[in-house]
């Protein structure tokens, strides 16, 4: 109708689309896509190689792309574009701040006091580096790292990484409903299955705040962070720790019994699917891909949206986590045979092991576990008169955190699933799968845990060390992409950068290397030979997803020896 058309026109000139960049090639053209190392389907070709129709590119316009004003020429920072561009880096920063990290926050203060704030500090400052690059890479080639790994690796290769993302989505599912369901009990006296089937179903509210924008999701968003920041703040003024050791938990050192809770903390902060999710998010936000200046603005708010947002959820976890140092940490806890473990007021203990302790606050009590589930009722005790309101606060931000991080783990599965499967899922529908698939596992784990907390803690270790062994899988692609000249163009990482980033990938493959193989000292044989299956398999896949890399690495290392060579000029003779 002569109206529908007139309605598009108006769209199309109030929010035009962004070219494509001259830098960025056709799929056909991509590294691997004529190739028998990392074949491409013909329809995928055809599919993603294609310009999109008018009617597609007025919808997509009108539907999620805003475009971004242009600042000025010579203009470093405008605050009113800056405003423009956040919101993406907030709703990435919530897997930062999930029941699971929460957990981890706790345990690393009640277990080794102050000591891991600077490892707090680093996780965060390696995870905002990879934000960074996931923003990166959506931003200048128009695709989000699902659909760069459907285009640049063999269908075998990307297959196994969605799942492998998946897997690592559905983990982090379990920790958000199992987090929410304590929550729940500390604040209305729920026994955790019920609110384990509350969770999951309220999900669907909650992600009915996405059809009324993408803005007021955004707003709705931050409110949730400023609400548990609120709440975990609070009780770190009720029980303020001695600044001069909050200071010297930044100082770089790692105490005997910390070791353990170090290398967990790095798979507790780093969320493999978040990665995933930021790189789709910031297409939102619409930019010129021929206009170099344009996008390297977007690169610039996007990072600073990020830095942003991850330093907040840095605070928060912070305050989490000294709180907990400040009321439960004692060394000799720590130092006991099976631990470490944290000085627990008000825990009755009838074995020959109990070990009577008293924290720095004066309260007397056991060496115990500690974790979301005894934390709201260890702070009643902890702070006295206000330990009713800390009791609540504490719960209310473990609540907010596990509603919030579920829209990141929904919306990541809807770019993963349609990005690698280019399944056009409905959003609803994809929640009703993944919450279907999560609720199961986590209302069992509800159900055995219930008279044995700490068997949720020991769950809760499992799947952040599930997350830590998923996380090379989006790690690595990332870097890959943004180090090809090929995808990234004039955008592609320079060499130290890279050299940083591939540093911080090896990292990250040896404390899984390390966690896995803690997890099995002193197992039978079997569990050995488990072990050495998993590592052959998953060194073997690791260096599929880099081969292209690996072999860049080594022509440009061969290239670099004749130079070397010369430079030091003709051996002087044995006899010299």
């Amino acid at each position: 109708s002569v109206l529908t058309r007139a309605s598009g026109l108006l769209d199309s000139l109030r929010y035009p689309l962004p070219r494509r960049a001259a830098s960025m090639p056709a799929v056909a053209e991509m590294p691997g896509a004529n190739s028998t190392d990392s074949p491409l389907s013909a329809d995928l070709v055809e599919e993603c190689g294609r310009p999109a129709s008018q009617e597609e590119n007025r919808s997509a316009a009108s539907a999620s792309v805003e475009m971004m004003p242009k600042d000025p020429p010579g203009t470093a920072f405008s605050c009113k574009t800056f405003l423009v561009y956040a919101g993406p880096g907030w709703l990435m920063s919530l897997a930062y701040l999930d029941p699971g990290n929460l957990e981890s926050d706790l345990q690393s203060g009640a277990y080794t006091g102050y000591s891991l704030i600077w490892v707090l500090f680093l996780c965060t400052l390696s995870g905002l580096v990879l934000q960074i690059l996931a923003a990166r890479l959506g931003t200048v080639t128009g695709r989000n790292l699902a659909q760069n790994c459907r285009a640049g690796y063999s269908r075998g290769t990307s297959l196994t990484i969605w799942i492998m993302t998946e897997i690592a989505i559905i983990g982090s599912d379990m920790q958000e409903v199992v987090g929410s369901a304590i929550a729940l009990k500390t604040l209305f006296g729920w026994p955790l299955w019920l609110g384990s089937l509350f969770t999951g179903l309220d999900t669907f509210t909650f992600m009915a705040i996405h059809y009324f924008g993408k803005r007021i999701l955004e707003l709705f968003i931050f409110a949730l962070v400023m609400m548990m920041m609120v709440c975990f703040f609070t009780n770190f003024s009720l029980s303020p720790p001695p600044f001069m050791d909050l200071l010297g938990g930044f100082e770089f050192g790692c105490p005997s019994y910390a070791a353990l809770q170090l290398v967990g903390t790095v798979g507790a902060v780093i969320m493999p699917h978040n990665i995933y999710l930021h790189s789709a998010l910031v297409q939102s936000r619409g930019v010129d891909r021929q206009d170099h200046a344009h996008m390297s603005q977007a690169n610039k708010y996007n990072m600073l949206d990020s830095a942003v947002a991850l330093f907040i959820s840095f605070l928060i976890n912070a305050a989490l986590l000294t709180s907990f140092a400040n009321g439960f940490f004692v060394e000799d806890c720590a130092r006991a045979e099976d631990g470490p473990l944290a000085c627990v007021p008000g825990v009755a203990c009838t074995g020959s092991d109990c070990t009577l302790c008293t924290s720095g606050e004066g309260l007397r009590g056991f060496c115990g576990e500690i974790g979301l589930d005894q934390g709201g009722d260890s702070l009643l005790l902890l702070l006295g008169k206000n330990g009713k309101l800390g009791e609540k606060l504490f719960a209310l931000g473990v609540l907010a955190a596990g509603q919030a991080s579920t829209m990141t783990g929904t919306f990541a599965g809807q770019y993963v699933m349609e990005g690698f499967l280019e399944w056009k899922v409905p959003i609803w529908l994809r929640t009703l799968i993944t919450r279907s698939i999560a609720l199961g596992p986590a209302v069992v784990v509800a159900l055995a845990t219930a008279d044995q907390p700490n068997l949720n803690n020991t769950v809760n270790q499992w799947l952040n060390i599930l997350q830590s062994v998923q996380l090379p899988f989006a790690l690595l692609p990332v870097l890959h992409f943004c180090s090809d000249t090929e995808f990234m163009g004039q955008f592609a990482l320079r060499r130290r950068w890279q050299a940083l980033c591939w540093g911080l990938a090896a990292t990250v493959i040896g404390v899984n290397v390390y966690l896995v193989l803690d997890r099995v000292v002193g197992s039978p044989w079997w569990a050995w030979a488990l072990a050495a299956v998993f590592f052959i398999a998953y060194g073997a896949f690791i260096s599929v997803i880099i081969r292209s890399d690996l072999k860049r690495m080594f022509v440009g290392a061969r290239a670099c020896l004749p130079s070397v060579r010369r430079a030091e000029g003709p051996a002087a003779p044995l006899n010299s």
